[in-house]
């Protein structure tokens, strides 16, 4: 699933070659992707993009008084068509295609089997409900120690799950939760309310270094392949079998309360 620091390097690409562009056609959408059917997407034909911005997880088009909402789900992306010329990346289908003026295409895709990519035109970002619902922002410069005590608090949640939360922390998901656990040396399965003072402090500094560090690392990485960097650069995540890259341990694939993770036995031990 696609996490705020390969949206964030993708708005920012986007942002760049899209701004100041007019919409001359929305074409090919799948009606099942269309949350606003009163707004559909080929509404905002003709409107010209002042910016695109990443909201968490979604990327938003700022178009001068509306915006277009997009939220990936677990499989979705953005393929780049510069002038016609095909990007290299051809995986997965169409759901949805932006044709600028200058011929340029953004096809909006789909790489996985279940359709879970969504669409809105709004007035403002707020009005989708998942924008509006979302927590402070480990990326934002704003983000402290008092909004991750906050997102705790005294909760008997796993925090690995709390992690996740996009109400408590927005933008996080399955792969830099493992990742934030294994720099934290904390087990998922712990429960935020038994953290100490000192893991509490360790928690915010793993959240803040390894969320910041992906977006620095992404910038300037092609948007096609965004995905593949993210996977590369995984600590522990999607690597059960192999050695720990800091104590050389075995990272071993745990199942737990209908969720997974990946983690270092040792780095990561379980307190009971």
């Amino acid at each position: 699933m696609p996490e705020s620091p390969e949206v964030q390097a993708l708005a920012e690409q986007l942002d760049e070659r899209m701004a100041g562009h007019v919409i001359t056609a929305i074409s090919g959408v799948d009606p099942r992707i269309v949350k606003t059917r009163n707004r559909p997407p080929a509404s905002i034909e003709g409107a010209r993009i002042d910016g695109v911005r990443r909201f968490g997880k979604y990327l938003g088009f700022d178009l001068d008084g509306q915006w277009l909402v997009l939220s990936f789900g677990r499989n979705g992306w953005i393929r780049l068509r510069q002038d016609g010329t095909p990007d290299p990346d051809d995986r997965g289908y169409a759901v949805a295609a932006v044709t600028l003026d200058d011929g340029a295409q953004m096809q909006f895709v789909e790489t996985g089997d279940f359709l879970a990519a969504a669409a809105w035109v709004v007035d403002a970002p707020d009005d989708v409900a998942g924008v509006a619902g979302l927590g402070p922002d480990p990326i934002s410069p704003d983000f402290d120690s008092a909004d991750l005590e906050r997102a705790m608090g005294s909760r008997r949640k796993q925090i690995k799950a709390l992690l996740q939360e996009q109400r408590s922390l927005a933008g996080i998901g399955n792969a830099y939760s493992d990742e934030i656990l294994h720099r934290a040396r904390l087990s998922p399965m712990r429960h935020a309310a038994a953290l100490t003072t000192d893991e509490r402090a360790r928690l915010y500094q793993a959240v803040v270094d390894v969320m910041r560090r992906a977006v620095d690392d992404r910038r300037g990485v092609p948007a096609d392949g965004l995905k593949r960097a993210k996977i590369a650069a995984m600590a522990v995540h999607g690597r059960g079998g192999q050695a720990c890259p800091v104590c050389g341990d075995t990272i071993a694939d745990h199942v737990f309360g209908g969720a997974s993770a990946q983690l270092c036995p040792t780095c990561q031990p379980e307190i009971v």
